[in-house]
């Protein structure tokens, strides 16, 4: 069985090779063995293997926040799934062909629904949606505001808040974002500047923003503060910039902006298992439906984890990269 693993913290693609390891071998009575379908790299499993995460792992290591793939065994005690069933991981170290995992670490998905968009279901989505319903209620017609709009999370928290009638002010750094994201349903899409607060209200007609989703970190929330309500918050899931989240004392005090931070391994421990696969279930129907879709722009084996994990690092992407640990998948599999 052919495995990604790093036995150094490092440069991405210069510390994960692709290896040989011993087969899963059977499942115990509460265990299933999946064989993996698709994976995505995400800035997670970057972050992890570069050694800059907030939990570092043993070395050597095997990365992988995410994966997608059909149920090929089951222990005695294991009812929730069968041989055969679509699955998501909940785990991590996902990065093989082959993941044998306790039962409740998986999550029976749709058939019939692109695998590969499966593959990035557990982190993006469900972040978007958390960040989006648990700190301010929104209904249609009002806004929100958000950061690193062209992001995997940005994407997501456009379509769904569209499916609510959640108008969106996203911000990006550069021009060329502008026209993609507006044909995925952005409604406002502005370039980052020291004048955002005036150019946002402008484009809102001066809208009453109470919510606004951070992934740069920095001086950058202080010019989000600038665009929100008083008593209005701003969500952090992300630290781009390295620095520190900023805001100045008169945000703070006369306006009643609240900070605070989400970590979807923090929010799903709180909820209970029926939760979380109502949560999933819902998720998994509108990619099932087309309202929910992240942009590929390439695929690549296991063979050449290296290579896609250097593709994963560049800046500009148009879209996810993907590894298909057991081949490429068949054409009515995936869009």
């Amino acid at each position: 069985m052919r495995i990604a693993r790093f036995a150094s913290f490092g440069i991405p693609h210069e510390v994960t090779d692709c290896v040989e390891a011993d087969d899963v071998g059977a499942p115990l009575d509460d265990e299933v063995v999946v064989e993996v379908e698709a994976f995505p790299i995400n800035p997670v499993d970057l972050l992890t293997i570069a050694g800059d995460y907030a939990t570092k792992p043993a070395l050597p290591a095997i990365p992988g926040s995410e994966g997608v793939g059909c149920i090929i065994g089951v222990g005695t005690d294991v009812s929730n799934v069968v041989p055969g069933d679509r699955v998501i991981l909940m785990g991590r170290d996902n990065w093989m062909q082959q993941r044998k995992v306790k039962h409740h670490q998986v999550l029976k998905v749709p058939h019939g629904v692109d695998v590969l968009q499966l593959a990035m279901l557990k982190i993006n989505p469900a972040t978007a949606w958390l960040m989006l319903h648990q700190y301010e209620t929104l209904k249609s017609g009002d806004w929100l505001i958000q950061d690193a709009a062209n992001s995997g999370v940005g994407h997501n928290i456009i379509r769904l808040a569209k499916t609510s009638g959640i108008c969106t002010v996203n911000v990006v750094r550069r021009d060329a974002l502008i026209e993609p994201l507006k044909v995925i349903g952005a409604d406002v899409v502005v370039v980052d500047g020291d004048d955002l607060p005036e150019r946002v209200k402008s484009a809102t007609d001066n809208a009453k923003i109470r919510l606004a989703v951070d992934a740069v970190a920095g001086d950058i929330c202080m010019r989000l503060a600038d665009c929100l309500a008083d008593g209005a918050t701003i969500v952090n899931y992300g630290l781009l910039s390295g620095k520190p989240c900023m805001l100045r004392s008169d945000q703070t005090i006369f306006h009643g902006i609240t900070l605070t931070g989400f970590w979807l391994a923090k929010a799903l421990p709180k909820m209970s298992f029926d939760d979380i696969t109502a949560l999933y279930g819902q998720l998994a129907a509108r990619i099932g439906d087309g309202s929910l879709h992240v942009d590929i722009e390439k695929t690549y084996p296991i063979e050449d984890i290296k290579t896609a994990l250097a593709h994963a690092e560049r800046s500009g992407r148009s879209g996810k990269i993907l590894v298909t640990p057991n081949g490429a998948l068949p054409a009515q599999d995936h869009a």
